[in-house]
């Protein structure tokens, strides 16, 4: 199970309720997980955030460079745009800031969601995140 299609359906059940904020995490032992978020966000830089998301998911684990410049390529972005942005590590402060962010409130484990502070470590169904929102929307009065 992955957790893309399960956020996926939880954004359009609840459209305008409830807000995804995506923060990057590379696991410092994952050969290209740096190199991975960078590109993530070159292509969020273009308007293609979630179609690089899903392709490199799907692509996995071919996620060196020149796969990756070669599926900005498909996604028809700038690829010299998306390569300076990558090669210059034009997000680095971006995903330092996420990891600092991780390691403050003492975060190992992806993906995690926090649902009104409400840690959910690991993939879900859909019907458990549904269930932690519902009540978060009730004790809030939406």
């Amino acid at each position: 199970m992955a957790a893309g299609p399960t956020v996926k359906q939880l954004l359009q059940t609840y459209p305008g309720k409830i807000r995804l904020v995506v923060k990057n995490y590379p696991y410092k032992y994952r050969d290209f997980a740096r190199i991975a978020a960078e590109a993530s966000l070159a292509a969020q830089a273009q308007g293609r955030y979630w179609e690089m998301h899903d392709l490199m998911f799907t692509r996995s684990p071919k996620l060196d460079r020149a796969s990756l410049i070669a599926y900005a390529g498909e996604l028809g972005l700038d690829v010299p745009k998306f390569i300076k942005a990558i090669d210059g590590g034009d997000h680095a402060a971006e995903i330092d800031r996420d990891l600092q962010l991780a390691q403050s409130i003492d975060l190992y484990n992806t993906p995690t969601f926090y649902i009104n502070g409400r840690q959910v470590v690991g993939e879900r169904p859909f019907d458990f995140f549904k269930k932690i929102i519902d009540e978060e929307l009730q004790l809030a009065g939406r």
